[in-house]
Parts: structure tokens; sequence; C-alpha cells
């Protein structure tokens, strides 16, 4: 159920470039990230109180800490955000997502192993090589106007390093007890409010249009609110590398979607990559769940 689960939400993840394809022209992808976090933060929040107050004062309805893994999940959720954008800005959508997307799962693991004594088993290691692969495949498929940049890959490993930083909070934070919605809710509510500088630079003229404001609602509904605690619920029984490397699925869907409502053309390439990572995320699936990872540990 915890691997459906972050599957669920690495495919509301991938409709997020399909959205933005058929949202107004000439928005800037920079303000549409900050008010896509600003949106999602909001719904997160109001989910997080619906969900406290219909639990009352169970353990289950306690409000996120500590604060140091708080803090260092919302930044993590600011600095992705920017770092992403600023890297495929400077090296092109290709090489910032190959970077990105692909460093995030061997962070991920490396982290959860220095910080926590947890060493990722040998089958993730094989499963991520895998995926991370067939990401390259998919992302040269899709072609790339940009040259490599040394700046935009040290963006892009800065992302995946912020997408690890949030995923490991987020474990902690779980593994403490916290219910999903508060610490999503937590973790995007601050993040929100460390991107809204970008608002103020950003130009968000597009989307303030009935369009525009279609898009921003949809952004901050399925690829922000309802993905991430659908990731959060999954990763308390999961542990934080394979969580991540599972995320993978989400070019995959991106890709698909490209095709089938964009009308985009397939390349044997892009189809291999998609292969490879179906392949990883089933050779996850077929690993035998151990029971320590599977607990969630009482709080202290």
């Amino acid at each position: 159920m915890a691997r459906l689960q972050v599957l669920l939400a690495a495919l509301c993840f991938g409709t997020t470039g399909t959205a933005q394809a058929l949202g107004p022209d000439g928005i800037d992808p920079a303000a549409v990230g900050a008010v896509r976090i600003a949106c999602g933060g909001a719904l997160l929040v109001l989910f997080a109180l619906v969900v406290r107050r219909g639990r009352g004062r169970g353990r289950g309805g306690r409000g996120p800490g500590p604060r140091g893994a708080v803090l260092a999940g919302a930044l993590a959720v600011a600095a992705y955000q920017a770092s992403f954008f600023a890297a495929v800005d400077v090296t092109g959508v290709a090489v910032g997502t190959i970077v990105a997307l692909g460093s995030a799962p061997a962070i991920t693991g490396a982290l959860e192993w220095l910080l926590h004594g947890r060493r990722p088993p040998g089958r993730w290691a094989a499963a991520t090589a895998l995926a991370c692969a067939g990401v390259v495949l998919l992302a040269l498929a899709g072609g790339s106007e940009a040259g490599i940049s040394p700046l935009g890959v040290g963006l892009a490993v800065i992302a995946g390093g912020s997408y690890a930083t949030y995923t490991l909070a987020s474990k902690r934070l779980l593994e403490d007890g916290h219910a999903p919605e508060s610490v999503m809710a937590a973790l995007f509510g601050l993040g929100a409010v460390a991107l809204a500088p970008v608002l103020l630079l950003a130009e968000t003229g597009p989307l303030t249009s009935p369009d525009g404001l279609a898009l921003v609602l949809f952004l901050g509904i399925v690829p922000t609110a309802v993905a991430y605690v659908l990731f959060a619920r999954g990763l308390r029984a999961l542990q934080a590398s394979e969580a991540a490397t599972i995320t993978l699925l989400e070019p995959v869907t991106a890709a698909a979607l490209g095709v089938f409502v964009l009308g985009e053309r397939v390349t044997g390439a892009g189809l291999v990559g998609a292969a490879l990572v179906l392949s990883a995320l089933g050779l996850l699936a077929m690993r035998p769940a151990r029971r320590g990872a599977v607990l969630v540990p009482e709080p202290a």
C-alpha cells in the first residue's frame, strides 16, 4: 500500500508540465512554481486543520516538530523550486531534469545512510541506477536547446539535494508520530512564505487571467496538495531512499501525457527510457518488505 501511495503521488507530479503547456502563453516558470507552492501550501494547511479537528486531540492530530526538521524541510521546499527552475533556465530542460531528478535518490540514500545509519539495500542501488538511466534517455529524447553549463548543473544538484533534504525531514517528522497532513502543511506553508519574494519579482500577469487561475488551482490541488499527502502517507512505511526512487515515475508520466494529450512524438530512446524506469520500479516492488522498514516508531 505504501509503494502504491508514492506511485500515485508520482503520477500526480507528472501532470505539472502538461498543465503548464495547456495554460496561458507567456507565463514565467518561476512565478508558476512560487504560486503553485503558495496555493498548495494554503490548501494543505486547510486540509490539516480539518483533519485535526476531525481527529480531536488524539495522537494523530499533533502539530509537527522538532523545529529543526520543520525548518530544514520548509527551506528545502523553497530551495528546490528556485534552484530547479534556475537550472533549467541556464542549462536547458534536458540536462536540468537529468541532474536534478537523477541526483535526488542517490543523495537521499547517501544522507539516510550517513545520518541515520540506514544502509540502502543492493537492490535499491540497482533499481536506482536503472531508473536514472531511464530518466537520462527520457530527458535526452525531449531535446535541449541550451548547452551544458557548470552553473546550471550545480543548480540542478542543489535541487536534487533540496529534494533529498525535504524527504528526510519529512521522514523524521513522520517517524516522530506526526500526521502526514500536518507535516505537509507545515513544510509547504513555511516554504510558501520563503518563496514570497519570488512573486514580487516575477511576472504574474498571465496567471491572473481565467486560464491562469485555473492552472494555479490545478497545480495547487493535484501535483501539490494531493500528491504530497499521498507521498507522506507512503513515506511513513518506506525508507526515504526507496520513496525517492519510486518518484522517478514522474518523467514517465509526463512523457506519456505529452504523447496522448499534447500530441508529441515518442522516440525509440524515450520508449527505452520509460521501460527502464518501469523495470526499476518492478525491481523495487519485488523486494520483500522488511519488518523494520514498515513500522513507525513510537515518539520518545
